[in-house]
């Protein structure tokens, strides 16, 4: 636990979005983004599937993002809790509706700019890089009312101007961007990572795949605008990764794990490798797919790749084709997966799987042969304050500690690792459930899944362990004597 030696100016820290903790949903101009429809409760797994009834939220339900955990009034008190954890980066999104409050409106919305102002300034005040996303499961709810969001080619150029926006206000402030969070996600969850929303009877691939196609030409050109404004800038693409294993070495399910696995890696190839790949097209000829591209994409896609990759690792895969196997699938999984008897589980079904982590950054740098960075890892868990107040998470420190030292491992094995930052340094809204119960920080925020609570923030005991790994720079991962 004490072994590992990770690069100097390695970027630890942690990693939010802004539409699971800033809230304040409608206010200074804001517009609504598709998260603000995304109710909590059974209604929300057929939204995020592409299933919407209304373009506005609707009463009786609750939707978390509209007061998250109030990011948005009390981000100094959040980041002086981060630098006291000595964070050299916190990855952040921009929320495009504060930025474009329709998303194609004529000019930008300036107190929205204004706040990520001082966002920028209060972490760069304490020495922490801001590492920016551009869209983080973010659309404008105009541009899926008026354009269908990604299915039209209207969002390559409206989605260039909003990052040529935030390149030209921060171009002196932020180095780190990345264009899309987990763009693969686009597959599994479509109205989350797209804004796409089906009519009975389409064809949803299609769909899908013609959306894809327009989020990577606009990643292109954000990556060809932030070299040329920001030039000692990095940009990055980001895929929700882990590695699918066969369950058997039948291989049939060798064959199926690799086909798993690339439907994700799919996406980076295009961003990283500048074209789209041979298996990419054999896929698309064999389900009848056609991708529309307009003269000059394919150039475009070529000489307009990422800088490094980053991605998210909570869990591997298992891929079967066996019919009595494939009845056995873990619960809580977005991407699907047969259950693995090998591993152990959260209490929402991921499997805890840290060798699979070192493998899945093996791989990764052996595809791409790209500076690799990790900007989410973590558990979630339903954390309950003790006697004192203060939260005894000794499971998370023992996941953390497993899965820093398998990265530390990774880094050994040659793999290039620039940065980690753990998902949720302060306890928000679950992406996939909704839940506030479904915590991952250092900070426990005091409200519960029906919104109840003062939004207090307390340190848990992991706080003074993770304060402790970087402050060590990885060299001391021992939870002994905290307290």
């Amino acid at each position: 636990m004490s072994k590992y030696t990770f690069p100097a100016g390695f970027l630890w820290g942690g990693a939010i979005a802004a539409n699971q903790t800033e809230g304040a949903y409608r206010e200074d101009g804001k517009g609504l983004t598709t998260v603000d429809l995304i109710p909590a409760g059974p209604q929300r797994w057929p939204v995020m599937g592409g299933k919407l009834d209304a373009f506005e939220p609707q009463l009786g339900l609750m939707y978390p993002s509209h007061e998250a955990i109030g990011f948005y009034h009390r981000y100094k008190e959040d980041i002086a809790l981060f630098a006291e954890m000595g964070f050299k980066a916190l990855r952040v999104s921009v929320s495009w509706t504060r930025i474009f409050p329709n998303g194609n409106d004529t000019e930008p919305n300036e107190p929205g700019l204004e706040f990520y102002d001082h966002l920028f300034d209060e972490l760069l005040k304490y020495g922490i890089q801001p590492v920016v996303t551009i869209a983080h499961f973010d659309v404008p709810v105009h541009l899926v009312q008026t354009y269908g969001s990604w299915r039209s080619r209207k969002l390559v150029g409206l989605f260039e101007r909003y990052a040529i926006t935030l390149f030209t206000r921060y171009k002196d402030k932020v180095k780190y961007w990345m264009t899309f969070n987990e763009i693969n996600m686009l597959l599994h969850l479509p109205f989350v990572g797209a804004g796409l929303v089906f009519s009975e009877g389409e064809d949803k691939r299609q769909i899908q795949y013609q959306a894809a196609h327009h989020q990577l030409v606009a990643s292109a050109l954000a990556v060809k605008a932030c070299h040329e404004l920001i030039p000692d800038a990095q940009i990055g693409c980001m895929l929700a990764a882990g590695s699918t294993y066969p369950y058997v070495c039948n291989p049939e399910d060798v064959w199926d794990a690799m086909n798993k696995d690339r439907e994700s890696f799919f996406f980076i190839d295009v961003q990283s490798r500048g074209a789209y790949p041979g298996y990419a097209k054999r896929f698309f000829k064999d389900n009848g797919i056609t991708v529309e591209m307009e003269q000059g994409d394919e150039e475009l896609l070529k000489h307009n790749t990422v800088d490094y990759i980053g991605f998210s690792y909570y869990a591997s895969r298992t891929a079967s084709t066996d019919p009595e196997v494939l009845g056995r699938m873990t619960s809580g999984n977005v991407f699907g997966s047969v259950d693995n008897p090998y591993l152990q589980k959260s209490a929402w079904g991921w499997t805890i799987d840290p060798l699979g982590f070192r493998i899945t950054a093996n791989q990764l740098y052996d595809r791409y042969q790209k500076p690799l960075f990790v900007v989410e890892n973590g558990l979630g868990a339903a954390d309950e304050p003790g006697p004192g107040g203060e939260v005894a998470d000794d499971y998370r420190i023992d996941y953390l500690q497993r899965h820093i030292a398998a990265m530390g491992e990774a880094i050994e094995d040659g793999v290039e690792i620039i940065g980690y930052t753990s998902w949720g340094p302060i306890d928000l809204v679950s992406a996939s459930t909704g839940e506030m119960k479904k915590r991952y920080g250092y900070i426990y925020v005091d409200k519960d899944n029906a919104g109840n609570g003062t939004l207090q923030r307390s340190r848990k005991k992991s706080f003074h362990w993770y304060k402790q790994v970087i402050a060590s720079n990885g060299g001391n991962l021992s939870a002994d004597g905290l307290y």
